[in-house]
Order: structure tokens, then sequence, then C-alpha cells
């Protein structure tokens, strides 16, 4: 809301959960449960299931906005739903600082020949890291949480 966007890092940082803007925004804002929305999250009909919510904004001067959303817009059902080329670009972002540039292009080559592959070469689907950034990212490992 403050950001005017999200983004998959700096959304979570240490130093914006210190911002006493947005400390002061998360005490104003309440999550409810609605069992309708938790039903069609554990929907059995792939064309029932949602993934989304529905938001009630109250703004200062009493008037209020709502809306809501089943599944996200890139979502197969969404509104614009992600193609290869979508989901490229998103994984470069991603992998943007983690994974050279070299290794993604090698995994992104594996990932198209998937159909093709011989048992022994799904191996390729393994991303390794830039040296350092998991130390970093996950200093205690990844079951140290």
């Amino acid at each position: 809301l403050q950001d005017r966007e999200w983004h998959h890092e700096r959304s979570y940082s240490p130093e914006r959960a210190r911002r006493p803007d947005t400390v002061a925004l998360w005490h104003r804002i309440s999550t409810v449960e609605d069992p309708d929305w938790t039903r069609r999250y554990h929907a059995p009909d792939p064309r029932e299931r949602a993934f989304g919510g529905r938001m009630v904004v109250t703004l200062d001067d009493g008037s209020v906005i709502v809306d809501e959303l089943a599944v996200a817009d890139a979502h197969p059902a969404g509104a614009r739903p992600f193609g290869r080329t979508q989901y490229v670009e998103k994984f470069r972002r991603l992998a943007d600082g983690v994974i050279a540039a070299r290794e993604q292009e090698r995994f992104l080559a594996c990932a198209e020949a998937l159909p093709d592959l011989a048992a022994g070469e799904l191996r390729g689907l393994t991303l390794r890291a830039e040296p350092g950034v998991l130390s970093v990212a996950l200093p205690g490992g990844i079951f140290d949480r």
C-alpha cells in the first residue's frame, strides 16, 4: 500500500518492518477468516478453487472500498494468464543477483527441452546459486527457521 508495489525482497526487509509509518499501518489492519473463502481455497473442483480474498478498506472520511479477487490475474484462470514469456521474465527477475546469467540460460534451455530429456538429464533442472548467496540468505540453512 505504501510503496505502490510489491517486491519479493524489499517489501519484507527488516528496515521496512521497523518504519514507524509501516508499523502504524499494520496496527490499523485486521484479518478475518471468511469460511466461504476457506472452503473455496480447499475446493476439490479446480473451477471453484480460489486463492484470493476480499478486502474492505475504510477511509478516514468513513467511505468504504470493497473488492475481491479469486485468483491472481496471472493465474491460468485469471484475467491475464501468464504465458511462457511472462514466466521466463519472472524467473529472471527472481534469479537476478542469486543465479548467474549463464546458469539461468542453462536452466531455461533444459526446461525448454524437458519433453525430450532422458531420465539422467533431469539433473539439469537443478540450479546453482552464486557463491556465498545462500550463506547470507540462509545463514543456518533452510531448516534453521
